[in-house]
């Protein structure tokens, strides 16, 4: 899925970001393929007003049905630490799609993957060399404890080693239009993954319209026969609206966080999704998702109100 934009949507989302650092009232307009608006085929006007952006690293937030709602922090490529699990989780759906209910094949945990729990201090699931689990609950255990010994073994499964997998992972970066985003790794454990706010948006559009995904990630919990019930590392997911979608923190990242919610506009259920990156980075890795998750509710709750309180045609409360 492609979210590359026309020059009229850049430099609407140019507009909207210079408003936005500004304090200005934004007006945000939807696109010709939106619901028709009065007059010229586009949504009524949105007056939202400003936003509560983060003081601190990179943020950007798109509505679906308008695009961009804005960014702030520039665009200079930073550590995401286990965000990179989206990608891995996005491409192995892409090379092996699975339907809604469907636990696809089954995947022998390898002796590498089992060696790997707990080594370096890394966040890794507790598996045996020789069981065997669902590419569905490897999924589940890749992003919703976040097990860098699962994201590598899924790599090996699907291309054999993980160098030939990070190669997938570019190309769908490529195709997504994700221009400042570099993958080394499938976990995200490596410093040199680095990617921006905006480009993170747009893989969680894309992640997010795979229902399979979108189900895992929305999880708050999955329990697994002899490991007992995991919790998502995903905090958000006690807020209603939210429906995903993953965290990563590692002292030289600091925390990240994308995160997906249902807003109601307009009397229509539309899904707003957004990235803060680089919150308290070189700190630890907790006291840095401490300070996403803060950031991301304040962006996301501020955002969802704005956007459903009552307007009248132009977008006047």
């Amino acid at each position: 899925m492609s979210l590359s934009r026309s020059p009229r949507r850049r430099l609407v989302g140019g507009t909207l970001a210079l408003a936005l650092l500004t304090g200005l009232t934004l007006a945000v307009v939807g696109p010709s393929d939106s619901p028709a608006g009065p007059g010229d085929g586009r949504r009524p006007v949105l007056d939202i007003g400003p936003v509560p952006w983060p003081e601190e690293g990179q943020s950007a937030v798109d509505l679906e049905g308008t695009g961009s709602l804005g960014e702030r922090g520039g665009r200079r490529p930073v550590p995401i630490a286990s965000l990179t699990k989206v990608m891995t989780a996005y491409v192995v759906l892409q090379e092996h799609p699975l339907r809604p209910g469907e636990e696809g094949p089954l995947i022998e945990v390898d002796q590498q993957a089992a060696y790997e729990v707990g080594v370096g201090g890394e966040s890794t699931v507790p598996v045996r060399a020789g069981q065997r689990y669902s590419q569905r609950r490897l999924l589940e255990l890749l992003l919703i404890p976040s097990g860098n010994n699962i994201a590598r073994l899924l790599a090996r499964w699907d291309s054999g080693d993980q160098d030939a997998f990070v190669a997938k992972m570019r190309r769908a970066a490529g195709k997504l239009g994700m221009k400042d985003t570099t993958y080394t790794g499938a976990s995200g454990i490596e410093p040199t993954t680095t990617s921006t706010a905006p480009d993170q948006v747009r893989l969680a559009r894309a992640a997010m319209a795979d229902p399979v995904f979108r189900a895992v990630v929305a999880g708050r919990s999955v329990t697994v026969p002899h490991l007992g019930t995991i919790t998502n590392t995903n905090p958000l997911l006690d807020d209603p609206c939210v429906v995903g979608i993953k965290t990563g923190s590692s002292t030289p990242a600091g925390g990240n966080l994308l995160w997906a919610c249902e807003v109601r506009v307009g009397g229509a259920s539309r899904l707003l999704v957004g990235a803060v990156l680089h919150q308290r980075a070189d700190t630890t890795p907790s006291e840095g998702l401490r300070a996403a998750v803060d950031s991301s509710r304040r962006l996301l709750t501020g955002l969802r109100d704005r956007l459903s309180e009552p307007r009248t045609e132009g977008g006047a409360r």
